[in-house]
């Protein structure tokens, strides 16, 4: 079957922190390994209700306070360094647009409730730039559970061997070939969208 649409996971391949020298400052202040500060926000136990709606962001970061004893100031200040390596891969994203009128695009992301407007905010992921957006926070699930892929090509009004997706979390690239779907392991844009060019141009042929 020709595929119909392509979907993008954003962290962590749309959204990269490329500067990990403000998360670092914080690892250093409070004494933490490397990398252990994103460990220990997005894989706390409210961030994780938080992915799927039974907990806003602003509770994850009242926990993230609570666990280093942080007042308001200094969880503002946490808060602002945390996000400040983050990048949005413009290349990625105008490869993505570009891909319409031809193929349906959409974004699939595990993600707090509430993130979609700070997203569309700060790197201008908003509702017109594809198809279809899901937040894992708004609609109660999250990849790799197979109803939130399904849920997705609902969306898209695609059958599942019809539509690429691009996720850099093997088990959430697994989860989409479980339902069906064709998968891409993002672990470089260049070898990501040389990937896709070999999709696409079969598909063609």
């Amino acid at each position: 079957m020709s595929i119909q649409a392509v979907l993008f996971d954003i962290g962590g391949v749309l959204l990269r922190t490329e500067d990990q020298e403000p998360r670092r400052r914080w690892e250093r202040k409070l004494g933490l390994p490397a990398r252990a500060l994103a460990d220990a926000v997005f894989n706390c136990e409210t961030a994780i209700l938080a992915s799927v709606g039974q907990a806003t962001q602003q509770d994850v970061w009242r926990a993230v306070a609570e666990r280093f004893h942080l007042d308001d100031a200094k969880l503002r200040d946490l808060q602002r360094d945390f996000w400040a390596g983050d990048r949005l891969d413009e290349q990625l994203v105008s490869y993505l647009t570009a891909l319409r009128p031809r193929y349906k695009t959409g974004l699939l992301s595990n993600a707090w409730l509430g993130l979609r407007a700070l997203y569309a905010q700060w790197f201008g992921l908003t509702d017109d730039l594809v198809d279809v957006i899901i937040y894992s926070g708004e609609v109660g699930m999250m990849k790799p559970d197979a109803r939130i892929y399904h849920l997705a090509l609902e969306r898209l009004k695609a059958p599942a061997e019809a539509v690429v997706f691009v996720d850099d979390v093997l088990e959430n690239v697994r989860g989409a070939q479980a339902v069906g779907m064709r998968a891409v392991q993002f672990i470089s844009p260049a070898q990501t969208l040389a990937a896709l060019a070999d999709l696409l141009s079969s598909d063609r042929t």
